[in-house]
């Protein structure tokens, strides 16, 4: 602790965000670009050395938050960056993209407002890829092994990184034309450039690592022959089963899902096309789900110029503060966030019905309407209570030209056939099945991530890699030195 009274001499401050009217013009990110070296080494200097860091325990990977923040703030950046990629090997990707369930349990955060651990973490990686601190690991010799890794989504790249440091010959498969699999075409532009995913494949590839785009496993490649060609495969597919919407008029053209739409929006910034064939442009957007995937879509539709855009959220409106009753400090909170999509939509008032930015709170979808051409024109919700009892009188319908499906995932997509040509065993909420080392119940196969925990955080993801890497490594030498942070049944810290 470089200053014992940082917390109370300093309060917090974060990485301040480009004015809402310049930003919506462009994908770039929403940040404001070199504002927050200016500010991040008093941010650190608040970490005030608690006995015990919780923070620890609310990160999956086990950053060693502490010490790296007290090393930010005694200006050693070579030794913030090696204690921070000791436990992650993204910092910039989660220091981007994770919802920080770490500063909910920092303990400063008991009364008041927690460290800025986030933005610490993206400093710190930023500042290593500026200043030479992440430079490629390969192996002192390779072990004569190979591991097939499917997917190229966070969990399947932090596995295929620690094999490869391991010495194993290891190659990641990928069904899609790119590497990185939701980050690559889930996350809009403007929550993370695509420069520091390339950025990390490009060290990979530096390492040893091999990638294969453009293959679907059971049918470019069969499942066969992929266990006979490697010693282990590490299935890291994700959760990519989408949840659809039961209602009337759901076969509405003009309804559509968020990955169906994100990744669209994604491919015009890199190249591909030049103009998304489902365009916000011009229409009023109405997108059902309240979590990120619904938040991703609002921002990009209003970069893309819609008309109005509503984000419906099944449950009630959060407060400002946790419940103490019902989410005690530590556990993450369900508190009333604003994120970057949020404020522009507010700002630009893209919503004249919502409660707040462009949300509308415990809102549920009866059905759709359309027009003589069948396409929706309308959807039609009504106000429901804390049981999802719709509270009479409360129907009324919204315009809407393009609705968007964001309401989660339920484990990997079964229309590829790839669960049924390894014959993998599913667990009754729709995930692969696996034991205490990772293993399923096919002989030399893994399951990893979201197709096999369930919808997650990237913390969690990159945490599964890691740890399932450290059980191939164990089976395939033995023995493994590489660190396994979480076990396949650990869950968040919950009240």
């Amino acid at each position: 602790m470089a200053d014992p009274r940082g917390f109370l001499n300093s309060s917090r401050e974060e990485w301040p965000r480009r004015p809402v009217e310049d930003r919506v013009r462009d994908w770039d990110e929403v940040y404001v670009p070199g504002a927050l070296l200016p500010i991040v080494r008093t941010q650190a200097d608040r970490c005030m050395d608690c006995g015990i860091p919780f923070c620890h325990d609310a990160c999956p990977l086990g950053n060693l938050i502490p010490e790296w923040n007290d090393l930010v703030a005694c200006d050693d950046w070579r030794g913030a960056s090696d204690r921070l990629h000791a436990t992650n090997n993204f910092p910039e990707f989660t220091g981007r993209l994770c919802p920080a369930p770490c500063e909910a349990g920092c303990v400063l955060a008991i009364n008041q407002p927690a460290v800025t651990i986030k933005n610490v973490e993206v400093a710190i990686a930023d500042r290593a890829w500026a200043d030479g601190f992440a430079p490629p690991q390969p192996p002192d010799r390779l072990s004569g092994r190979s591991v097939a890794v499917i997917g190229s989504g966070p969990t399947g790249l932090a596995a295929a990184q620690q094999l490869t440091r391991a010495g194993h010959t290891v190659v990641v498969y990928e069904r899609d034309d790119r590497i990185g699999g939701l980050m690559r075409y889930g996350i809009p532009e403007f929550k993370m450039e695509k420069r520091h995913l390339e950025r990390r494949i490009t060290q990979m590839r530096a390492e040893g690592t091999k990638f294969r785009t453009s293959t679907a496993v059971g049918w470019d490649i069969g499942a066969g022959e992929l266990r006979a060609r490697h010693d282990a495969v590490v299935l890291a597919v994700g959760a990519t089963a989408w949840r659809d919407l039961a209602v009337d008029g759901r076969e509405l053209s003009g309804i559509h899902q968020a990955m169906e739409y994100l990744p669209l929006a994604n491919r015009v910034c890199e190249g591909d096309l030049e103009a998304s064939p489902l365009s916000a442009a011009g229409k009023d957007v109405v997108i059902v789900g309240g979590g990120d995937t619904g938040a991703d879509c609002l921002g990009t539709a209003v970069r893309e110029g819609a008309k109005s855009v509503t984000q419906l959220d099944i449950y009630a409106q959060p407060g400002a503060e946790r419940d103490e009753a019902s989410e005690p400090w530590p556990v993450y909170p369900k508190i009333y966030r604003l994120s970057a999509a949020h404020e522009e939509a507010g700002a630009l008032e893209t919503s004249p019905s919502a409660d707040a930015d462009a949300r509308l709170f415990a809102a549920s979808t009866l059905r759709f309407t359309g027009d003589p051409s069948g396409r929706v024109c309308a959807l039609h919700l009504v106000e429901v209570d804390a049981e999802r009892r719709p509270r009479p009188g409360s129907e009324r319908a919204l315009p809407a030209d393009l609705v968007l499906l964001a309401l989660g995932f339920s484990g990997p997509d079964r229309s590829d056939g790839l669960v049924e040509r390894f014959g993998l065993e599913l667990g009754p909420r729709g995930t692969i099945t696996r034991d205490a080392d990772f293993a399923t119940n096919v002989p030399g196969v893994y399951a990893a991530g979201d197709a096999a925990r369930g919808q997650s955080l990237i913390v969690w993801a990159i945490a599964e890699g890691r740890a399932v890497a450290a059980a191939v490594d164990r089976r395939l030498t033995g023995e493994s030195r590489l660190p396994a942070p979480i076990g396949p049944h650990d869950r968040p810290m919950t009240a």
